[in-house]
């Protein structure tokens, strides 16, 4: 969306499919109603405040666009449309675009409003106001300000995410994910906040991990393991890749427990897989699925093994 495009709506002087654009941006997402908000705002005024007046209107809209050259660039663009415009549509116009400069000051560096990523039945890729990237897994949500202000990147974590953090040794990155704050200052790794568990794990750079008094710095191919009910943290090793399954769509097992697939396989599908035979629980599996169905990969399970798989009452049992 322009500012242009935002005049001639107001103006009633676009075409049908312009409207329609206007009217779908403006119900897309909460921000850009509140820009239209204040852009009509300004609109408004401007036109409250031009009187009748004898100038002569193409040498006020000259003078105009001499004082303003950062907005002559849209200036021009307006002047061309050829409104058909009278004095009083001129002055409105060099007012509302003198208002909009204001507007997106006003908005962009004096307020942070807000703003929470959600996602429901598939992962979401965001990118924050810092230039950083976020991935968020299903049933996951992500809430910070739309301007980082102060001396922090604060992010608040709902749910599992990959960040790709925009180096910033001034300003470290800071996510709250239960009872546990995660610092960085620029770097990738995953956060994963369930049921009061707290699993943090760094592919590059250095994160830093509090809880309570605690703080654990980890590297990449470390992580942490930590839940509400314990006061402590603990560091492990990082033995498979199965984190990444919502970002990549694969599933990398490399002498994988079959106990640890089933966990993730019963949250990347919501199933409800159960190991009915203890002496499976351990069994390494070292292969790669790729987008393959559920369906699929419990058949190359049953095969490779050569156990039974059992659907009964909701449940999958593999013994």
């Amino acid at each position: 969306m322009n500012d242009e495009l935002l005049v001639k709506y107001l103006l009633e002087e676009a075409s049908v499919v312009e409207r329609d654009a206007v009217d779908h941006w403006i119900k897309a997402k909460p921000e850009n109603k509140k820009y239209f908000n204040h852009f009509q705002l300004i609109w408004e005024t401007s036109k409250q405040l031009v009187v009748p007046s004898t100038v002569n209107a193409d040498e006020a809209w000259r003078r105009f666009q001499q004082r303003t050259a950062q907005a002559s660039k849209k200036a021009a663009i307006v002047k061309q449309m050829n409104f058909g415009r009278s004095w009083m549509q001129a002055a409105s116009i060099a007012v509302l675009l003198a208002g909009v400069a204001a507007l997106t000051y006003f908005l962009s560096d004096r307020f942070s409003t807000p703003v929470t990523v959600a996602s429901s039945v598939s992962p979401v890729r965001d990118t924050l106001p810092d230039g950083s990237f976020v991935t968020l897994n299903k049933n996951s949500s992500i809430s910070y300000e739309s301007k980082f202000k102060g001396e922090q990147r604060e992010v608040q974590l709902k749910g599992e995410a990959f960040f790709t953090v925009t180096p910033d040794k001034k300003k470290p990155f800071v996510i709250s994910v239960n009872d546990i704050t995660v610092t960085v200052v620029g770097t990738s790794f995953n956060v994963k906040g369930l049921d009061g568990k707290t699993q943090v794990i760094v592919e590059t750079g250095v994160v830093k991990v509090t809880k309570n008094h605690q703080i654990i710095e980890l590297r990449p191919g470390e992580k942490i393991v930590a839940d509400q009910a314990d006061t402590t943290m603990r560091k492990e090793e990082v033995t498979d890749q199965l984190h990444n399954y919502y970002r990549t769509k694969e599933f990398v097992c490399v002498r994988t427990p079959l106990w640890k697939l089933v966990e993730v396989l019963n949250e990347a599908y919501d199933a409800n897989i159960i190991i009915g035979n203890n002496k499976l629980r351990s069994l390494p599996l070292t292969t790669t699925f790729y987008n393959e169905s559920l369906a699929k990969i419990l058949s190359i399970i049953e095969q490779t093994f050569q156990i039974s798989v059992e659907r009964k009452n909701g449940q999958i049992i593999l013994q």
